[in-house]
């Protein structure tokens, strides 16, 4: 008599609990965080729209930078490079409003955090890692 499809589902289930010590010796040291990066990425650009989310970004990818992948390693290192470089020019350009000139770099500072992440994000979806993540400009 074939066995009942609860039976089968519990057997299943216990093949896919009991998977031993050697898949935990198999499991690679590094992997793959490209779910995590694009989430950085976005939520650096609702960062425009809520302020908060920028500050979340920087946290998942200071905490992510060290135990990923190399590609994945360089798109951390570009994020938390824009973070920081980006509070400096919103900084100055807040600092600098009433002058005029801080009008000019705050509308900088959004065109190039845009394209940087944008940038990111293509690179991200070709596979590749950033080109120069310690660079000022767009990487």
């Amino acid at each position: 008599m074939p066995p009942k499809k609860t039976e089968a589902k519990t057997e299943a289930k216990a093949e896919l609990i009991d998977v031993g010590p050697e898949a935990k010796a198999t499991r690679p040291l590094f992997f793959s965080n490209y779910g995590l990066v694009l989430t950085v990425y976005l939520l650096y650009l609702a960062g425009f729209i809520t302020g908060l989310t920028s500050v979340v970004g920087v946290i998942i990818a200071t905490l992510q930078a060290d135990s990923t992948d190399q590609i994945c390693a360089t798109h951390f290192q570009f994020q938390i490079r824009t973070f920081w470089i980006g509070l400096l020019y919103a900084f100055i350009g807040l600092m600098t409003l009433h002058f005029g000139v801080g009008a000019m770099l705050l509308l900088w500072w959004i065109v190039w955090t845009i394209i940087r992440c944008v940038k990111g994000m293509l690179a991200l979806n070709q596979g590749e890692p950033i080109g120069d993540p310690r660079s000022w400009w767009f990487g």
